[in-house]
């Protein structure tokens, strides 16, 4: 039991009496436990969303080859925070996450509508060949945008260390795990 709970902080940074009341009511199954804590997690991120974040760092992120670079903005609470090892590391793979995947906005809100509006009259030419009704076509066009926004928002995408989750599900882990409120800012991206 103590060899489960120690993989399991591990893996999640749960603190050692959430696990074992996790591993209770997952009937010591460890997936189903991790499950649990998640959800727990992303309940507690729900409830500090609105505190105040006067603290944090930029970080930079330099791809090997040195032909792009990413700069992120994560912002915290405290400054006690500001300085754990957990937040530095997220505010780098946040860093390599922009670099690497080159979104255009933080949240699928943000992104430019002009750009939106560029794509929708490019799907709209791409539907008027197919004979369907207009009610199905806005219906492809209203999946469509929703599927692009996504894609191309820092909160939208796959993280690039766990592609099983958004980066969005991973920062409410984090804040879960931190106790508390993160938000990412900003970032830039530059290439050559």
């Amino acid at each position: 039991m103590l060899e489960l709970i120690r993989k399991i902080r591990e893996q999640t940074g749960a603190g050692v009496i959430d696990i074992k009341k996790a591993l209770d009511e997952a009937k010591g199954d460890e997936a189903e436990a991790i499950k649990v804590l998640r959800k727990r997690g992303l309940e507690k991120a729900d409830k500090k969303g609105g505190r105040e974040t006067k603290e944090g760092l930029i970080v930079s992120y330099v791809h090997n080859n040195g032909k792009v670079a990413a700069l992120v903005k994560l912002l915290c609470e405290t400054d006690f925070v500001a300085r754990n090892e957990q937040f530095i590391e997220f505010a780098k793979d946040l860093a390599m996450q922009v670099a690497a995947m080159n979104p255009l906005a933080v949240s699928p809100e943000a992104i430019n509508e002009k750009l939106v509006m560029e794509q929708k009259e490019l799907w709209l030419d791409d539907l008027k060949k197919e004979d369907k009704p207009d009610e199905i076509k806005q219906k492809i066009i209203a999946g469509k945008e929703e599927k692009f926004r996504k894609e191309n928002s820092l909160l939208g995408q796959a993280f690039v260390k766990d592609s099983e989750r958004t980066v969005e599900e991973v920062l409410k882990e984090k804040v879960a795990t931190i106790g508390e409120n993160i938000i990412i800012d900003s970032f830039t991206r530059m290439e050559l």
